[in-house]
């Protein structure tokens, strides 16, 4: 069944069935119904039960991982570096008896794992016909050590498909390669519900492997970047907003281009405020390199931001109710995604923060191909593409931001959600509106978003590297240590004899005095013979009152 995902008058995404007939993501309603007419419709507005199950899987990996490289890219899809496990595998792998190998999950259990069969590689393969086992990537006889890393790797990856379908009823596709680009690229090939291990062993094969695949395919190369080497290989200038995957420029009429080299891509590419570095990176894309490591798993994200799109937002009363309606989706994320449950309050269900934001960021962008209208309006100038769209250029050119710390008062927990966010907007978002918008209306904004970001670990005992809250350690200590202390069950010392003379007087009147301590901490004593609570400082004083008085 063709399915599609809506946000206001936008297919945000769509299944394999839609796109098979003709739907594309990013495609405007009316047009994807135009093409395929049966296709379903759901509402996306609210993205939180995607973002809920995706933090759900993403643990679920987590718990699988030796090394904590876990990566997340976007909402479904997850990078895992599993080097560690296979590497640990392949030392235990008993080359005579391939078929009945038992792959280990766990380096302490010897129990937790699961058997399979070293000799084949498990799911698809590309090129679809796989070298021969016996022989090594180097041309010697003997067991490839590459391809049984990666035949391991695979009967891992499809272990856990299992488990995600038969734990959460989910079909998932995977990719298996030596790293992130390669292992992206392949894991497209046999979409949906399939995985493909890339058996490619030296440059030649890893570059056949690349060349068919479209420019704007390859991870790390934008539009822009394959707009300018497009202009550049075809020789007609390209703009950045036409230029889509399905662009007829590949890779290898990129890479074998006469005189192209990392030098050419550093001419082509670069110019004011060009990314360091940036022809030698994507002349390495081209060739399948990808230096960059799995990302080490993070608790929290490193920033929350929300956004909505818009016709065109020219009053202050509609630009409020976005505001309010952004923020109080902000606060709800952040309950969701920075909170977790407090083990060391004696309250039932009591929550505590585990990061802090320090800044809230709000970003506008207006529409830019504008015109008076003649009833005193805006309305969209027409582009060549036809109609009143925008292109991406267009869309992204008016985008301005202001930033401030965040209020603290968004971290109390006893007030209510609505309070806070009234507050959050009239003490903090809305004088940066008016910063960034001096004009009381017209600004023809087509989009707004609202991001806190610089998180900060707050003292608790969850979290790598993050300390305890002083506080709690206080109030427990004595609970803690009480195991670990040793008590002095001894008889107290005999009192030192008394000395003769005035001393002798006054030690033996200070020991009858019954010692007390006030509300504000400081010491007193009950004098034995008038009662009154003399402290400690004025007992002499006292002693000497009594004793002029006989």
């Amino acid at each position: 069944m063709p399915l599609g995902v809506k946000q206001k008058s936008i297919l945000a995404t769509c299944n394999y069935a839609a796109r098979n007939r003709g739907v594309k993501k990013l495609m405007l309603i009316v047009e994807a119904k135009k093409v395929c007419p049966d296709l379903v419709i759901v509402n996306g507005e609210d993205l939180s039960p995607f973002r809920d199950m995706s933090k759900r899987l993403y643990h679920f990996f987590r718990s699988y991982s030796w090394n904590e490289r876990v990566e997340r890219l976007g909402l479904d899809e997850v990078f895992l570096d599993v080097t560690d496990i296979v590497d640990y595998n392949l030392q235990l792998l008993n080359p005579a008896h391939l078929t009945r190998s038992f792959f280990h999950l766990s380096s302490q259990d010897p129990e937790r794992g699961f058997p399979y069969d070293a000799s084949v590689v498990s799911g698809c393969v590309c090129p679809s016909a796989p070298p021969d086992s016996n022989v090594d990537e180097a041309g010697g006889a003997g067991l490839s050590p590459l391809l049984t890393r990666l035949t391991m790797a695979s009967h891992l990856a499809s272990y856990l498909r299992a488990k995600i379908d038969q734990d959460y009823h989910l079909t998932a596709s995977c990719g298996i390669s030596v790293n992130k680009l390669l292992s992206k690229l392949v894991g497209s090939k046999n979409k949906p519900s399939q995985q493909t291990t890339l058996l490619a062993f030296n440059q030649e094969s890893i570059l056949d492997f690349m060349d068919i695949h479209n420019l704007r395919k390859v991870p790390g190369i934008g539009y822009k970047i394959t707009s300018q080497l497009a202009s550049h290989v075809t020789s007609h200038p390209q703009e950045a907003g036409h230029v889509d995957e399905e662009s007829s420029v590949s890779v290898r009429d990129v890479r074998s281009h006469s005189g192209m080299s990392s030098a050419a891509l550093s001419r082509i590419l670069g110019g004011p405020g060009c990314e360091k570095g940036l022809g030698e990176k994507v002349w390495g894309l081209l060739h399948g390199e990808d230096p960059t490591e799995v990302k080490e798993a993070a608790d929290i994200p490193a920033q929350i931001s929300i956004e909505d799109t818009y016709k065109g937002i020219n009053r202050m009363s509609d630009a409020l109710g976005q505001l309010h309606t952004l923020s109080h989706s902000v606060i709800k994320r952040m309950h969701i995604d920075l909170m977790e449950e407090d083990l060391d309050s004696d309250t039932p269900g009591a929550r505590r923060w585990v990061a802090h934001p320090k800044t809230v960021r709000l970003t506008t962008n207006c529409h830019k191909s504008l015109s008076p209208s003649s009833t005193g309006g805006w309305s969209t100038a027409g582009t060549e593409n036809g109609g009143g769209a925008q292109t991406p250029q267009h869309y992204w050119a008016g985008r301005t931001s202001r930033s401030q710390p965040l209020p603290n008062f968004v971290f109390g927990l006893k007030e209510t959600p609505e309070h806070i966010v009234e507050r959050l907007v009239s003490e903090a978002l809305l004088p940066m509106f008016r910063h960034l918008h001096p004009a009381k209306q017209g600004w023809n904004l087509s989009l707004i978003n609202i991001c806190v970001a610089n998180m900060v670990l707050s003292g608790n005992s969850a979290g790598r590297g993050c300390g305890r809250d002083i506080s709690v350690m206080f109030k427990r200590q004595d609970e803690v240590l009480r195991e670990f202390t040793v008590y002095d069950d001894s008889p107290p010392p005999p009192m030192p004899p008394r000395r003769s003379g005035t001393d002798n007087n006054r030690y033996a009147v200070d020991i009858e005095w019954e010692e007390q301590e006030d509300d504000d901490g400081r010491g007193t004593a009950e004098c034995p013979q008038c009662g009154h609570c003399i402290p400690f400082f004025a007992i002499d004083a006292h002693q000497r009152y009594h004793q002029l008085g006989n």
